[in-house]
């Protein structure tokens, strides 16, 4: 498929074959399944301490002539901990068991349980092309997003030598992103305590832009909200398809064409 190469100016500067990670079939299965293997290496592993709710000193026989028992004395055998005694008489409170205050969880969450989703390679690889895909559907990406006129279209190298916030921006919006600019730049106040704990705007996912390398865009574009930017050899379902849900506004460069069609990547 022959797709049209513009510059900072929305000017059109030719046109290029895009490689054979564009014709995959969009398998929206496999994109939610590889991106929830993702994210779950991000799970921290959490879970009660061993012992709690069962670290007393003294504990309580049931047996009929122990001194430390509680058989004949008129009550519920529930294990029990001794504050303190005198004598045969004690002054204790249930515990231990998890009808008990300050028992023990019935069953507590462990902190060795494996939180990680494993998927094959070949599974991965192949939800990474169909990701990729879906950036240049322009059916899937105005679900999403704003979309120029122009769009689909390829950006030029020059966008990679950008070094200024202020020059991205003017370049982004000369090639139709205005509105799209405009919609991520939109924050609303996150419901719950989460206001409280550093996060209390939420923001929206705006456009990708692919790079060959680490260039001047990445320092230039990073201030400018929604916008990410991410070298070709370390994209990712998690940038491609955010919250699982393909279809991502996402520029590449000609450069970051040439090495994925170069070196074959995620086939």
């Amino acid at each position: 498929m022959q797709t049209k190469i513009i510059d900072a100016t929305n000017k059109e500067t030719g046109k290029k074959a895009l490689p054979a990670q564009f014709d995959e079939d969009f398998r929206l299965d496999l994109i939610r399944r590889a991106y929830y293997s993702l994210k779950s290496h991000d799970r921290q592993p959490y879970g009660t301490k061993p012992g709690a709710g069962t670290r007393q000193s003294v504990e309580v026989s049931k047996r009929r002539r122990d001194y430390r028992g509680s058989y004949g004395i008129g009550i519920a055998r529930i294990p029990r901990k001794v504050f303190l005694h005198r004598g045969t008489r004690f002054n204790w409170t249930g515990a231990f068991v998890p009808s008990a205050v300050g028992g023990r969880a019935a069953f507590p969450p462990k902190a060795e349980k494996i939180w990680d989703q494993k998927i094959n390679t070949k599974e991965r690889r192949k939800s990474i092309r169909s990701a990729i895909a879906a950036t240049m559907a322009p059916k899937i990406v105005e679900q999403r997003h704003k979309l120029p006129a122009s769009f689909p279209f390829i950006i030029s190298a020059s966008f990679e030598d950008i070094s200024t916030t202020k020059d991205a921006k003017k370049a982004f919006e000369a090639i139709g992103l205005k509105a799209e600019l405009e919609r991520t730049a939109e924050r609303k106040i996150r419901a719950g305590k989460g206001t409280m704990r550093s996060r209390k705007y939420i923001t929206k996912k705006g456009p990708l832009i692919v790079v060959s390398k680490d260039c001047k865009l990445m320092k230039a574009a990073v201030n400018i909200t929604g916008v990410d930017i991410i070298d070709v050899k370390h994209l990712n379902i998690g940038y491609l398809a955010p919250g699982a849900a393909p279809g991502r506004l996402t520029l590449w460069t000609e450069p970051a064409i040439e090495i994925m069609s170069k070196e074959k990547l995620f086939m």
